[in-house]
């Protein structure tokens, strides 16, 4: 019984932890357009315009991010919703794809994914098309780095800076070095297991 109540834990923290993914923010040039996960484009553009106070979109950017996962099943993947409970061991993939719904091009985009409490990041699973730089935080999103980096004591008792581990990432962050074009569209992707 005891083991029934630890996956259902586990399985909860998962969930809270795709809610939180779900807040996945996806950054333009301003003004800047928050999104909701799954939420039909149109009407995110025109509540985005209703709350920045917008009356014309004219030469604007309007960045949707909309966020998916699958977890890999036996050789599968198959959809979070349709996946049911996740187990231990078990890398679920988290796809990220934005569309520029503005008139004008989104300069500086950038998308950010987080690792949800109880699982790891999984190495060199980030990818995104064209120019894509990832960086990664350590600290909850304050601070990102292309390798972050913590502090390791001695034995001399002097401090030094080495690679923090990949088990202690908590988000990551896709930039794009090109403007996305007015009806564009950039993907980006990562991979986190299950603890």
């Amino acid at each position: 019984m005891s083991n029934y109540f630890r996956g259902s834990r586990r399985t909860l923290l998962f969930i809270c932890g795709l809610l939180f993914v779900s807040g996945v923010v996806g950054f333009a040039q301003r003004p800047a357009a928050f999104t909701r996960l799954f939420e039909e484009p149109r009407r995110t553009a025109s509540a985005a315009d209703r709350s920045s106070g917008l009356q014309n979109r004219s030469n604007r950017p309007l960045v949707t991010m909309f966020l998916s996962g699958a977890v890999e099943r036996d050789g599968k993947r198959i959809s979070i919703e349709a996946a049911g409970p996740v187990k231990p061991g078990e890398v679920v993939s988290f796809t990220l794809n934005s569309v520029n719904e503005g008139s004008a091009p989104a300069r500086e985009y950038r998308a950010i994914g987080k690792v949800p409490e109880g699982t790891a990041f999984v190495g060199d699973s980030a990818r995104g098309d064209g120019k894509t730089r990832v960086t990664y935080s350590i600290d909850g999103g304050k601070e990102f780095a292309v390798t972050p980096m913590i502090d390791e004591q001695q034995p001399d008792g002097t401090i030094r800076k080495i690679a923090a581990p990949i088990s202690m990432y908590t988000q990551v962050r896709f930039e794009w070095a090109d403007s996305i074009a007015p009806g564009g569209k950039v993907f980006a992707s990562y991979q986190v297991r299950v603890k």
